[in-house]
């Protein structure tokens, strides 16, 4: 079980994992060849079984994305020794999740943290035969970067449909980003906050010293969300409360 933290943190308690610059050990590179082809196989048996409940009540689906994500959860604990410390996450379906993206770790871990969560990804992630048509169905909103004004009214159209109930979540600096480096946030993000009109709960998620890389590192990732913040607010005073929370701090 990954251990919940009956406390939420404060935002300057998610300490950021330090480079790590040493080889991997014998363990480490074992255990990583080891994940790869747990988790890629079951995630092929997940996909083929997303494909079948397809033309059944979504909540099938649904199911089949948890226990996809658990099944990457539990290998990550039994294989790379990586734990998951997941702190008091607001259960709340009218805010906009802005969540620190520097890996693929939290991407696949979304569904076992949030209830039917509707994520906005990269467009072409929705293009991958058989997952993409899955990833769609379940909820997932295309984001194509290069469409401009035209993509921000499509995100937002598809937003309001399919969060009925539903929490939204983004990764507000567009892509994955280095570990022990803050990045900008994209225009993007603060346009869906100004059209959607929520509030925002950012979250750290400091997962890349251990999973962005081939060779992958036990250790403990942590989630930390900060203060909610209201709609309604300029975009600069946005963005500097969502960094003062997802950006690693000096």
């Amino acid at each position: 079980m990954e251990t919940m933290n009956p406390m939420l943190a404060s935002p300057t308690s998610a300490a950021v994992p330090a480079p790590i610059d040493r080889p991997p050990t014998v363990r480490e590179v074992v255990g990583s060849l080891m994940f790869y082809g747990a988790f890629y196989l079951g995630s092929i048996a997940f996909v083929l079984a997303g494909c079948v409940v397809l033309p059944f009540r979504t909540h099938a689906l649904q199911a089949v994305a948890k226990g996809w994500s658990r099944w990457h959860a539990g290998c990550c604990r039994a294989l790379l020794g990586i734990r998951i410390e997941q702190g008091q996450l607001p259960a709340r379906s009218d805010v906009l999740y802005a969540i620190r993206h520097e890996s693929f770790f939290e991407a696949i871990d979304l569904p076992a943290r949030f209830s039917r969560p509707v994520i906005f990804a990269k467009e072409e992630l929705l293009r991958i035969p058989l997952w993409g048509v899955v990833a769609r169905r379940f909820g997932l909103i295309g984001v194509d970067r290069s469409a401009g004004a035209s993509a921000l009214r499509s995100m937002v159209r598809q937003a309001r449909e399919r969060a009925k109930g539903r929490p939204l979540i983004i990764f507000p600096e567009g892509t994955r980003v280095r570990h022990d480096r803050p990045a900008p946030l994209q225009a993007g993000f603060a346009g869906l906050y100004k059209l959607l009109g929520l509030p925002v709960v950012p979250v750290s998620v400091h997962s890349g010293a251990l999973y962005h890389r081939r060779w992958k590192r036990a250790g403990t990732i942590r989630y930390v969300a900060g203060p909610e913040i209201p709609p309604g607010l300029p975009r600069a005073e946005l963005e500097a409360r969502v960094l003062a929370v997802i950006a690693p701090q000096a």
